[in-house]
């Protein structure tokens, strides 16, 4: 198949998806019992303990030890507590976890830009702090709060929030 934008989907890559790419290439295809066998285990581990398996991955699974990635050291803490009720189910389901080892990795927090709600002053509210501004006592104590309502009428009136 040739590379042309409309062959391109848009969709997320699924598992399926990842098996027949390596499936269609020799040395990845060699790779394939190990996806299949950790993708087994991701599951086992998730159906034991599925609310803190929900961020963990397994990062390696080796000579009977198996590497656990985390995002937060307070969940590592959780499932620390949680090792030997998940090294029981896995040995129940034929897998022989002689250690379980903890990697925080905290991922980097997605760009999350709440929009601010802005305040909407009436203009009557606006013209009341303009004539607040030019009531009060002009004094030291005072020039800082002077300043401060003048520059906000100041925006208000010319739309800037």
């Amino acid at each position: 198949m040739r590379f042309n934008s409309s062959n391109i989907s848009l969709k997320r890559p699924t598992a399926v998806g990842a098996t027949d790419f390596l499936r269609r290439n020799d040395r990845m295809a060699a790779l394939l019992p190990a996806v299949e066998r950790m993708a087994r285990l991701q599951k086992d581990c998730a159906d034991c303990l599925p609310a803190m398996f929900k961020h963990c991955e397994i990062l390696a699974f080796e000579d009977g030890q198996l590497l656990l990635s985390l995002p937060t050291t307070a969940l590592a803490a959780k499932l620390k507590q949680q090792l030997p009720k998940l090294q029981d189910t896995l040995a129940r389901r034929g897998w022989q976890v002689l250690g379980v080892k903890l990697k925080v990795q905290m991922a980097k927090p997605a760009e999350i830009k709440e929009k601010m709600r802005s305040l909407e002053l009436p203009p009557a509210a606006v013209e009341a702090f303009d004539q607040l501004s030019e009531e009060l006592e002009a004094s030291a104590q005072n020039s800082a709060l002077i300043d401060a309502v003048k520059a906000m009428v100041a925006r208000r009136r010319a739309g800037g929030g």
